[in-house]
């Protein structure tokens, strides 16, 4: 039987699935290091992440860390993790809020979205259209109530909040924060978002 990097570095005949992630190598096909390290599954096609600037990489830091907390004990913020949302869907949020069960569990590659309570996207230049459009479309339709997309505005963070209306299945904005994030879901939160990126 054939294994989807065979057919590399066109996609497999059967597209890549999720599961194909749990199955790559460390390095890429001709040794190259860490090759397969960032890639995430978005709708059945490879996306490498391309490395991410200073004030990217402290939000992620920064934010798990303020996030952990101030999060109930029957929760915990992890960064960088998968959630497998369908068969060729399997992004890598920068930070995801999950049940401590699940974050415990040292052998996971990936969440399930009902495991998942808030997913946080950091954007960058590179990123911008699949953290705007395509994984906030694809986190509502798989029923995860609370979605964060954090801007970089000259420096400082601004943290768009969004949940889910079960209504229409679709994230509705609840707020723009500048400066300060005081929200009452998924549950009490008070962030000083000036002192994130520092």
């Amino acid at each position: 039987m054939s294994s989807a990097l065979d057919y590399w570095p066109s996609p497999p005949p059967w597209g890549w699935t999720a599961d194909d992630l749990d199955r790559l190598p460390a390095e890429g096909p001709n040794g190259e290091p860490d090759f397969f390290k960032h890639v995430e599954l978005i709708d059945g096609a490879l996306v490498f992440m391309s490395p991410q600037k200073r004030f990217h990489q402290r939000m992620i830091r920064r934010l798990t860390e303020a996030l952990d907390i101030q999060t109930p004990e029957r929760l915990s913020a992890v960064d960088q993790m998968d959630v497998k949302l369908g068969h060729r869907m399997r992004p890598c949020p920068d930070v995801v809020i999950v049940d401590t069960a699940a974050a415990d569990d040292d052998d996971r590659t990936f969440y399930t979205p009902d495991e998942v309570h808030l997913v946080i996207e950091v954007v960058s230049p590179e990123s911008e259209d699949r953290d705007r459009k395509t994984k906030p479309f694809r986190y509502a339709e798989a029923g995860i109530a609370h979605f964060w997309r954090v801007e970089n505005n000259d420096g400082s963070p601004v943290v768009y909040v969004y949940e889910l209306d079960p209504a229409t299945g679709a994230y509705g904005l609840t707020g723009i924060h500048h400066g300060r994030l005081t929200v009452p879901v998924p549950f009490p939160l008070d962030i000083d978002l000036d002192k994130l990126p520092r």
